[in-house]
């Protein structure tokens, strides 16, 4: 597969699981965009590009996630005051769901919200576990852990 029909194929598909996992897609966009930068820049396609690119655009989303957070507890009060604003401006019954889910999904630990995301773009186990560093055969009970854990979650959202 050449680098043109990878990026057609594989870049929409790695957008949406970033932006499901960020929630933001201006920088779901510039991940996905700098993971293809990188493959293009190494030159040589790795035996499994598709993992390759979701464990790069992971790492890029970890680190800008660190760095962001130390900035946000400098600036927590007035973060919170912004996003509860935010979220009392939105009425629609879908943008209701979409705060749920994301605030469900923000509860859940990164390991158990980056399964369900990859699980959602259709990513096989073996790529899943490649990606996440796990050994293949436990992706089915940690994945079956974080949808009772979403579950929940989003009840206890939902309640709120």
């Amino acid at each position: 597969m050449s680098f043109e029909e990878l990026f057609q194929t594989e870049y929409p598909r790695l957008f949406r699981y970033l932006d499901r996992l960020s929630g933001e897609p201006d920088l779901a966009a510039d991940l996905a965009q700098e993971a293809f930068i990188r493959l293009y820049r190494r030159g040589v396609m790795p035996d499994r590009p598709r993992v390759w690119l979701v464990t790069v655009a992971l790492n890029l989303f970890r680190n800008i996630r660190s760095t962001t957070s130390r900035r946000r507890r400098l600036l927590t009060r007035w973060t919170e005051v912004a996003e509860a604003t935010a979220l009392e401006g939105e009425t629609s019954l879908a943008g209701e769901t979409s705060a749920t889910v994301r605030s469900a999904l923000d509860r859940l630990p990164a390991r158990e919200r980056e399964l369900l995301l990859l699980r959602a773009e259709g990513y096989s186990y073996r790529e899943m576990a490649d990606a996440l560093e796990l050994n293949e055969a436990s992706v089915g009970t940690l994945l079956a852990r974080a949808k009772r854990a979403f579950r929940l979650a989003y009840e206890g959202a939902d309640a709120s």
